[in-house]
């Protein structure tokens, strides 16, 4: 029988609670959660008594010296990072943590080198890739790659207006505890504070979405374009594939749309994923084949009763044992933080060119 995996959580606050405690404590043959760290006191209480975590910590470093672990499960708030995940990479244990890598390419190369440095692998929380959708997408995306049957892969359009993303889920539990005081992740040293506090929005947001691309691409792409309005971005891939990302072409007040299309010559799969909060929901898959051979005709997959948050903790628990590869690594998830970096630079150059600047 294999033995359970021992988890600690450090953090236990709204996406803490909602995302990722639920979702492990009922892993029962998988893991157990036996500890968790949370400076808010009566809050960690109420949560351990909740879901049957045995030990309270005030902070991480407690956690550390006192806890026995296997994992460490630790959603932050991105810009807290770099103030707390080197110290559990420095301990060598595997550590899963929320998307973003960092703010910056700075503390994200940094967050990589201690990993790298103490063999502690760190998993980034994109649940996007661990979504049955998303998953069966990606493995017919590469047959069809292998076998040319449908063509060449030519586009990936990717469409994500604001909407409703908690999709009604259950409030966590929490008592009128303030937070405590950790100093935020800076800029980079270029950016003023106006382009922090974009970089800081385009990456809370629309990082889901630049990381997806890559996943579906299978390689790197580079940013080519982006309009004034922040709507839409393109980019294309080291090997020539265009890819666009839709912004905010509209709004929703009670739904949420999010599609993917990635389309071959002959034919397309598509991706419509449920709000990020939807509770054991997977995604929709469309698949158009039309090569000519056979008559044209459309396949709508039925998936598992499993959402992308449920399946991320079993993506992560199987990566520790080393059943297969984690869904994002620490170093992969680096390069969608050089693209937004990239996507700040390109927007100021059209404020430098409204201020009579030359480009």
């Amino acid at each position: 029988m294999t033995k359970k995996l021992r988890i600690g959580f450090v953090g236990v606050g709204g996406m803490g609670q909602m995302a990722h405690l639920s979702n492990y404590v009922v892993l029962q043959n998988e893991c157990e959660v036996v500890a968790l760290a949370e400076p808010r006191r009566q809050t960690a209480e109420l949560v351990a008594k909740r879901y049957g975590v045995p030990q309270v910590f005030n902070d991480h470093n407690e956690l550390l010296k006192s806890a026995e672990v296997d994992a460490i499960v630790a959603p932050q708030p991105f810009r807290h990072h770099y103030a707390i995940i080197p110290d559990i990479l420095r301990a060598g244990i595997p550590v899963f943590t929320e998307k973003p890598l960092a703010l910056s390419v700075k503390a994200g190369e940094e967050l990589v080198r201690l990993g790298e440095e103490h063999g502690a692998m760190h998993m980034v929380g994109y649940h996007k890739r661990s979504d049955p959708a998303m998953e069966y997408a990606k493995s017919l995306v590469e047959q069809w790659k292998n076998s040319g049957e449908f063509g060449k892969l030519q586009y990936i359009r990717v469409t994500m207006p604001p909407g409703d993303w908690v999709n009604g889920a259950d409030k966590p539990l929490s008592v009128d505890e303030p937070f405590p005081a950790i100093d935020k992740e800076l800029g980079p040293d270029e950016f003023n504070e106006d382009q922090t506090n974009h970089l800081d929005a385009f990456v809370n947001y629309y990082i889901h979405q630049v990381n997806a691309i890559r996943f579906l691409l299978g390689e790197s792409y580079r940013l080519t374009f982006a309009d004034k309005s922040g709507v839409l971005l393109a980019g294309e891939s080291d090997s020539g594939v265009t890819v666009t990302l839709e912004m905010a072409p509209y709004s929703t007040s009670i739904e949420w749309h999010e599609h993917i299309v990635v389309c071959f010559q002959k034919g397309f799969v598509r991706i419509d994923l449920p709000a990020p909060l939807a509770r054991q929901r997977a995604g929709k898959v469309t698949v158009m084949r039309d090569n000519g051979k056979e008559s044209p005709s459309y396949l709508e997959p039925i998936m598992p009763n499993l959402s992308a948050m449920r399946n991320q903790a079993k993506n992560f628990i199987a990566a520790i044992r080393g059943e297969r590869p984690a869904p994002c690594l620490a170093k992969e998830a680096l390069e969608d933080l050089k693209l937004a970096e990239d996507y700040i630079r390109f927007m100021a150059r059209y404020e430098l060119n409204s201020k009579g600047a030359i480009l």
